[in-house]
Parts: C-alpha cells; sequence; structure tokens
C-alpha cells in the first residue's frame, strides 16, 4: 500500500530528529586538500578528532576543526537533558565534495594566457553516539525475534 506523502515526509522528520550534522559551503580550498584531513578523522572519536585538527598545521583542519564542533553544538541542541561527557560521540561520516570553480587568468609566455581554476568545496559531517546506537541494535532485533 502507498504511504501518503504526508506520511512520508513525517518520517523523514522523524529521521533527522536523530541525525546531528554540520555542512560547510563553499570553503576555498581545494577538495583534495581538504579530503586529507577528512580521512583522517574519518570514524575516530570526536575528542581525538579534535585533538587532531587541533594540532594540525594543514590550512583546512582549521575549518573542520569549527565544523566539528558546530556538528556537537547541534548535538547538544537536539539532546538537552544529556551530557556530553557521557556520550560516545564519533565522526559517523564526513563527505568532501567539489564546489564551484573560480575561473581566471593568468599571463604566460609569447603572448598566450593560462586558465587558473580556483577550486572550492563542500564538506557534510554526521556525528552520532555509539551507545544509542546499540541500544537502537538492541531493539531491533528483540523486534525481529519476536
Amino acid at each position: 500500500m502507498k504511504k501518503s506523502k504526508k506520511d512520508a515526509l513525517n518520517e523523514r522528520k522523524e529521521a533527522k530528529k536523530t541525525v546531528y550534522m554540520a555542512r560547510l559551503v563553499d570553503n576555498p580550498t581545494s577538495p583534495r586538500k581538504t579530503r586529507i584531513m577528512a580521512n583522517v578523522i574519518r570514524g575516530k572519536n570526536v575528542d581525538y578528532a579534535m585533538n587532531v585538527l587541533k594540532y594540525s598545521h594543514r590550512e583546512s583542519a582549521e575549518k573542520l576543526l569549527k565544523l566539528l564542533k558546530s556538528a556537537v553544538a547541534n548535538w547538544q541542541v537536539k539532546n538537552e537533558g544529556a551530557r556530553l561527557e557521557n556520550a560516545d560521540l564519533y565522526v559517523k561520516t564526513i563527505m568532501v565534495d567539489g564546489g564551484r570553480m573560480l575561473k581566471r587568468i593568468r599571463t604566460a609566455p609569447q603572448g598566450r594566457a593560462n586558465r587558473i581554476r580556483k577550486r572550492s568545496n563542500h564538506v557534510t559531517l554526521i556525528i552520532a553516539d555509539r551507545n544509542a546506537e546499540n541500544i537502537n541494535t538492541e531493539i531491533t532485533t528483540e523486534e525481529s525475534q519476536n
């Protein structure tokens, strides 16, 4: 039986309540350079990831640290009663996609011109709580056994 659009919308809204994410749009660094730091923190605990980003000398590390802090703040807003120290937060997914490209021209020898592509990227970071995921998997396994 087909669901109505309203039911599907309500399901998506309920699913978004348990997703804690932050997005960085039009970051003026090339995606390739940003992916290096993203790969380092993917799947790691939030505390560990913050320390790695804090002490890294790469330009993208500073922006990713700010993004990670924003995602943690979003988690705190959605979980008002929970304490951050008790939660086992980790970086569930981090995606670095190419953004818009500014095209510039630089002069070259013999009257030619070379194109310069100033790349940017979009970063999506999702954090999750390992404790909450374990509870959810236990509930679903109990339901399937009944």
